[in-house]
């Protein structure tokens, strides 16, 4: 009579923990790649406003013409005084002062202009002599805030994000 050894059938305990372990630690890694940091996008949408803000104050020079900007909720808009009068028209034929819709749940609002409260959709002029009053602007998300200044010499200065309550 021979004995015949009985072949294991399935998995051992030890073999389906290491398999949970290695999908859970797959599954967090895709959660962290496909939920945006919020501090990260208010810090890289800042630097494009800083910049745009840069770029429309050098403009304005060159060009020896006024433009304004428009900080209202998710828009930022760039405009110039029509020709021979004073009303404002839109920037169209400059793609970095084209009107630009900020990424949900980003909101900018004009803070200050010449030290005073900028009026909710004021237009703060950008003048052709270089010469600007200090402008400031506060970009918001849902638990996160930052503060982009202009400065009279249109130097741009972004505040790091800093947490605040958040909004619903």
């Amino acid at each position: 009579m021979t004995l015949r050894r009985r072949v294991p059938a399935g998995f051992t305990l030890i073999e389906i923990l290491v398999v949970v372990a290695i999908l859970a630690i797959a599954a967090g890694l895709v959660v962290v790649a496909a939920v945006p940091d919020e501090a990260g996008v208010l810090r890289r949408e800042s630097q494009r406003i800083g910049g745009a803000l840069e770029h429309a104050a050098a403009a304005a020079a060159v060009r020896a013409e006024t433009l304004g900007v428009d900080a209202a909720g998710p828009e930022l808009r760039f405009w110039r005084r029509a020709e021979g009068t004073d009303a404002w028209v839109p920037v169209t034929d400059d793609d970095v002062l084209a009107a630009r819709t900020l990424p949900a749940p980003l909101a900018l609002q004009g803070a200050t202009f010449g030290g005073r409260p900028l009026a909710p959709r004021a237009i703060a002029p950008l003048r052709a002599s270089g010469r600007n009053e200090p402008s400031s602007y506060v970009l918001r998300g849902r638990t996160w805030q930052s503060t982009i200044a202009l400065d009279p010499l249109n130097r741009v200065t972004i505040g790091p994000p800093v947490a605040v309550t958040p909004t619903p």
